[in-house]
């Protein structure tokens, strides 16, 4: 039985307007904050996405640049002269699995004759499915039939959004992938769009909340990929091993070499038999990543390094990550964009990248010009290469399969359950 969920959705506003014919100032603060829990496993979650000034008349501008977070909105005005005005169009979005409904609009205003706030745009009874948006559009105004400065230049708007779950509707599907991807940013630690591969994103920063559960341990997703499997890395490694034979002295993962053959036979046997079920057979790229990438005089480009690694491919459930993981998941791409900035930057990367290893950890990729050796990556925040017989940290890699969906908020505290 599905339990009624309920919250009331504020935008309030304070405006306080210096009314004078030459020059005015107005600050205006838009504030939605989404309240109340319930026992629902369902995942509420209605909020601003975007807020633009439009409509501009007379001599109004904006003082700065709107700006929103999940649930703040602020924008701050110049109103010169009566007549002036402004709209600010407040996107909220449905990016829970519960359609809502907007049951009640409440509108309070305090009396000033030179100040008019009206809203439009929602109107009550109007629904807001999962995966909708709606636009409330709020109009600040300079009253045109003001003829004298006004005493009072204080005035005050809240718009109360009382939203309440749509009466019959259950939760809609939304799998893990299109949960993930709603929370995605474009600063900070989070997830963020792959700039190198279009639907697919990657976890950035010094500690995303990108925490998941898996076999009953704790692990991180690394990226949300285009076919909408998330791809995992163990957090903590399961001991030091070889990568591979230095008698064989062939670095082809695909061969297979011995970590291959250990992290697809004996570890992948050791995960109990509902998480096998979860993991996608999926495809790696294999190929061997040029020594140039780190030590060459000029940058060799991070494009470049993306075609080795993709020049080869192949099938399995669980590997390593490449180089080109590590590298994504630092949020300073202007330092650590590249293995070999990342080599020269190594102590600022290593702050904004939640992959450090404790120590030194394999990776998947061979290197290039030496079939003794391949790539490792350090908790000093470089990437280099070993021989392939060292005994370095294993950090397992698998995909989980797209059609999962999952709960919690994904921190550390709170990690991703699988549903």
């Amino acid at each position: 039985m599905t339990q009624k969920k309920k919250n009331n959705i504020i935008i309030g506003s304070l405006c306080a307007v210096v009314l004078l014919m030459a020059v005015g100032y107005a600050a205006f603060s838009s504030i939605l904050n989404i309240k109340g829990t319930t026992n629902i496993s369902s995942n509420w979650n209605i909020l601003i996405t975007n807020v633009e000034s439009k409509n501009i008349v007379g001599a109004a501008t904006n003082a700065e640049d709107p700006t929103w977070e999940a649930l703040t909105a602020t924008f701050k005005t110049n109103l010169v002269s009566p007549g002036d005005s402004i709209e600010y169009d407040i996107t909220v979005e449905n990016r829970g699995n519960l359609n809502a409904l907007l049951e009640k609009i409440t509108l309070t205003e305090s009396n000033n004759p030179a100040i008019k706030f009206t809203s439009s745009g929602l109107e009550e009874g109007s629904e807001l499915n999962a995966g909708d948006s709606k636009v409330l559009t709020v109009k600040v105004e300079y009253l045109a039939s003001v003829t004298s400065q006004p005493e009072n230049t204080e005035g005050t708007f809240t718009v109360t959004l009382d939203y309440s779950q749509k009466e019959g509707s259950g939760v809609v599907s939304q799998t893990a992938a299109e949960k993930l991807i709603a929370t995605a940013t474009d600063s900070g630690d989070g997830l963020y769009a792959d700039e190198y591969e279009t639907g697919r994103y990657v976890y950035k920063g010094a500690n995303p909340a990108n925490y998941i559960t898996f076999n009953n341990e704790p692990w991180r997703i690394i990226s949300v990929e285009s076919d909408g499997t998330l791809k995992l890395i163990k957090k903590g490694s399961i001991g030091n091993k070889q990568w591979g034979d230095w008698g064989a002295a062939d670095n082809n993962w695909g061969k297979p070499v011995t970590l291959n053959e250990y992290l697809n036979n004996d570890y992948y046997n050791s995960l109990d038999a509902s998480s096998k079920e979860l993991i996608q057979t999926h495809s790696w790229n294999v190929g061997p990543v040029v020594d140039e990438a780190i030590y060459g005089a000029t940058d060799s480009g991070f494009a470049n390094q993306l075609a080795h690694e993709a020049s080869k491919v192949w099938s399995g459930n669980i590997a390593l990550i490449n180089p080109s993981d590590f590298i994504k998941a630092n949020t300073n791409a202007s330092q650590c964009g590249s293995m070999k900035l990342h080599f020269d930057n190594k102590e600022v990367c290593k702050t904004t990248n939640y992959m450090l290893p404790t120590d030194r950890a394999w990776t998947i990729s061979p290197f290039d010009s030496n079939n003794y050796r391949a790539f490792i990556f350090s908790s000093e925040g470089t990437i280099g290469e070993s021989e392939i017989d060292s005994q370095f940290e294993v950090h397992p890699v698998l995909y989980l399969k797209s059609d999962i969906t999952i709960s919690g908020n994904g921190t550390g505290t709170d990690p991703y359950t699988i549903n």
